[in-house]
């Protein structure tokens, strides 16, 4: 897959895999494509050249299919500032026909820690708790391949808890994750496999017992494709 910003090239001829029940942790220096990788996946953000399959449908061709297939935190927590909590969660689940959505709702919220915040409006939480309502709405249709763009920024440590909790139980339902972080050890400890983004192209792909944080950092520095602004 290829993706430019104007003469910025920010993905250039990458190509991957994620297998059920993989939790992919992918780094990489400030500008070399991990968000637009991951905006790409969401279909948020079109591919110049190139395809991509999500359980046999093309995104391209078929984005409303993959959707349904996808969850994802990104660094906007995609909710409506002005509505409540449970309005947003109870719109997205509508739109995903999301089987008795009250229940659905009720569980996601008292997972997240969210249940004395239903009827508060996302514009008035806290970056943390807008990050809690943006994983309940991520989840709410069980989604068989989540992506996480560094999402445990602004959590305080037991929403890190719970988060660590969902990436766990979606690789034991046999669920592929697709995570970036800028904590190197708390992303090799918590992934099956890791990709190290550089110049735009996958510099390294091994199994997480064999990549040590040295591995990762040491592809940062000259490989990076510089001015792209991307995370």
């Amino acid at each position: 897959m290829e993706k430019s910003f104007g003469n910025a090239a920010v993905l250039r001829g990458l190509d991957m895999t994620v297998r059920d029940g993989e939790v992919v942790a992918v780094f990489g220096a400030n500008g070399v494509g991990k968000s637009t990788l991951l905006r790409v996946l969401t279909t948020l953000t079109r591919l110049d050249h190139g395809t991509i399959s999500v359980y046999g449908s093309d995104l391209s061709r078929r984005p409303e299919i993959a959707r349904l297939l996808l969850g994802a935190v990104l660094h906007s927590p995609m909710l409506y500032g002005d509505l409540t909590v449970k309005e947003n969660l109870s719109f997205f689940g509508k739109m995903f026909r999301v089987p008795r959505l009250a229940d659905r709702v009720s569980e996601l919220a008292d997972r997240m820690g969210l249940t004395p915040r239903l009827d508060q409006k996302v514009r008035e939480l806290s970056h943390g708790y807008q990050k809690r309502a943006a994983l309940a709405r991520t989840l709410l249709h069980r989604p068989r391949l989540l992506l996480l763009d560094e999402a445990e920024t602004g959590l305080d440590e037991s929403a890190r808890v719970i988060l660590d909790g969902v990436i766990s139980e979606h690789r034991a339902a046999g669920r592929a994750v697709v995570m970036t972080t800028h904590s190197i050890e708390r992303g090799i400890a918590g992934a099956d496999r890791v990709l190290v983004l550089a110049g735009g192209r996958i510099a390294l792909d091994r199994p997480s017992s064999q990549v040590t944080p040295n591995d990762v950092t040491g592809l940062y520095g000259d490989l990076s494709s510089p001015g792209s602004g991307d995370a």
